[in-house]
């Protein structure tokens, strides 16, 4: 797992869009390959959106081979209600860009059968070959989607009753009264968020603090459903200052670090948007300080080997010409090999 530390929420939104945009780009998607894009609602990804928004009118990116498929719904909320979560994906990102209406996948929390509009959910992320990229959000208590503690860390796209906790931080968005927000909601499981090819969720704000400390420093945790990230071979936390306040400062300084060397000492150039190396490190390090490292090691390894050849002399009482010109042949094959193999003229 990696986790990204931003000053500020201005700052992580940049980060993250920025990301968002290059993997389309790099996915380089077609209308036989669409590249498969997870998407939260809610206060953290707005920021998101927005600079998405901005990279589509720059023509930077595009979203005509693109498909989506939204975190959860809630139940009973029309579909065209102000803070439903279609008018939300609608109002900040969709009529902003050009994805393609039939592409855009959106729980239907008024559908007849709820479990069944759950089960073509499902169905669809798997006929389009399962979710590349899944982009996500979390609460105070660790919820990600409408996942909220205690729920299973193997679940699926299901109903789930909202705590009390989520209902009343989700009342500012019904004029402060906990009556007119729904107490159901249709959502991604944990294991569908995880079943992504990549997992990149943003954390952003001190009343965040605890829940990210309990998803980096401890175990994973079904009271905690954002933990499961430790699972996730391609998992990304993108936060900001004020989210690490309950993490170890040693734990902060560790991940900063790992940045460092990929930047500082690494090179951005050599790295893939995922971390990955993207050629041989022996082709990196071309530079003729790199060399005069290597040479300065050989030297230091061929100087140990004429001690010990030295020491081997005077405890041997005597050694045949034979013998001699055997070192000798020997340490020259040796020194050759070495010179060749670390990449330096003798």
């Amino acid at each position: 797992m990696r986790l990204i530390v931003r000053q500020d929420y201005d700052e992580v939104s940049s980060y993250v869009a920025y990301y968002v945009k290059e993997r389309i780009n790099q996915f380089q998607p077609s209308h036989d390959r669409l590249f498969t894009l997870g998407l939260p609602t809610g206060s953290s990804p707005i920021g998101v959106y927005h600079k998405l928004v901005d990279f589509y009118r720059a023509g930077k990116v595009s979203f005509e081979h693109v498909a989506t498929f939204n975190m959860d719904e809630y139940v009973g909320l029309p579909t065209d209600h102000p803070q439903s979560y279609h008018t939300f994906m609608w109002n900040h990102l969709f009529k902003h860009v050009n994805i393609k209406k039939e592409n855009v996948h959106i729980l239907d929390g008024n559908a007849e059968d709820l479990d069944e509009e759950c089960r073509k959910f499902e169905a669809e992320i798997m006929k389009l070959g399962g979710i590349e990229l899944f982009l996500g959000g979390i609460g105070p208590d660790g919820h990600i989607a409408f996942n909220e503690p205690g729920s299973s860390l193997t679940s699926r796209t299901r109903v789930k009753t909202l705590a009390y906790e989520t209902i009343i931080a989700n009342a500012r968005f019904f004029g402060g009264d906990i009556t007119k927000v729904p107490k159901l909601a249709l959502t991604v499981g944990v294991a569908t968020v995880m079943d992504a090819r990549e997992v990149m969720v943003v954390i952003t704000g001190a009343h965040k603090s605890l829940a990210l400390a309990k998803c980096v420093e401890e175990g994973v945790n079904h009271m905690w459903t954002v933990s499961a990230m430790q699972m996730h071979p391609k998992g990304l936390i993108v936060c900001d200052e004020d989210a690490t306040l309950e993490l170890h400062v040693k734990t902060v300084k560790y991940f900063k670090s790992i940045e460092h060397v990929h930047h500082s000492i690494i090179g951005p150039h050599n790295l893939g948007l995922q971390g990955n190396l993207l050629r041989n490190m022996t082709d990196i390090e071309t530079n003729q300080a790199a060399k005069r490292r290597r040479r300065l090691m050989l030297q230091s390894l061929l100087n140990d080997d004429d001690q010990e050849a030295r020491k081997d002399d005077l405890s041997s009482s005597s050694s045949s010409e034979d013998d001699e010109r055997h070192a000798k042949r020997t340490k020259t094959t040796y020194s050759s090999e070495m010179y060749a193999a670390l990449d330096v003229n003798p």
